[in-house]
């Protein structure tokens, strides 16, 4: 398991210029892992896409999104460590940035690739998506497009985790440690992987029982209070 080459990563307590920079290295060293397991199981979960096996799909991209979910919830961690100590720690931090981590550089990287075999296969067997979910729910197609977009938001819900806690320690008019903006990270949130697969729950709603009723009934006004309300037209 090579356990002593793993528990000498971090740096030695006379080496630390504060006590919590263990807390910050163990909490991004375990994420990597996390991520370096989800994107082995992405990588296979393609090559069983572009062969049809979508069931195998689905149980790959299971693993791999509940190892991204590990990965998110470390991040709880890191709401254990105060504005001013990270202060501390970033001096020693370099330029790095999440931006930087090569798990997360492979995980967009592997997604990509995941996404253009889905989208290949869908050409190539004629699937009508939107059909799948009006009438084939019990069917592999389904089970692969939900285990799809499972993995894509549980991306989306990593990027609101990490703006939530780079603006706690840093504050919201500032710059990364790499000087990327933090409000890029808000941006971000709303990027998708798997339009498609998106785009067709807006299909279904626009096409569904109510139509496009549903799109204009909905009128979001902003109160007194400045709360964001929604009312029927």
């Amino acid at each position: 398991m090579r356990t002593d080459t793993l528990l000498s990563l971090q740096r030695r307590p006379e080496e630390m210029i504060h006590r919590d920079e263990l807390l910050f290295q163990t909490v991004h060293q375990s994420t990597e892992l996390w991520l370096k397991l989800a994107c082995h199981e992405l990588t296979e979960a393609t090559r069983r896409i572009e062969d049809g096996a979508f069931d195998t799909a689905v149980r790959l991209l299971e693993r791999a999104t509940l190892g991204a979910r590990f990965a998110t919830d470390q991040l709880e961690m890191m709401r254990r460590l105060s504005p001013w100590d990270f202060q501390i720690i970033r001096t020693v931090l370099g330029h790095g940035s999440g931006f930087e981590s090569p798990g997360w550089k492979a995980t967009r990287r592997t997604t990509e690739l995941l996404g253009r075999a889905f989208t290949r296969v869908v050409a190539e067997q004629g699937i009508d998506l939107a059909e799948v979910y009006r009438s084939q729910p019990d069917t592999a197609a389904h089970r692969l497009a939900e285990a799809l977009i499972g993995w894509d938001e549980r991306i989306s819900l990593w990027r609101i985790e990490h703006c939530k806690m780079a603006l706690r320690l840093l504050g919201d008019d500032v710059v990364g440690t790499k000087g990327i903006p933090i409000g890029v990270l808000t941006k971000l949130i709303s990027h998708t992987f798997f339009p498609e697969l998106w785009h067709t729950r807006t299909e279904l709603t626009r096409t569904g029982p109510m139509g496009d009723a549903v799109e204009t009934s909905a009128v979001a006004t902003t109160g007194t209070d400045g709360g964001l309300r929604t009312c029927a037209s």
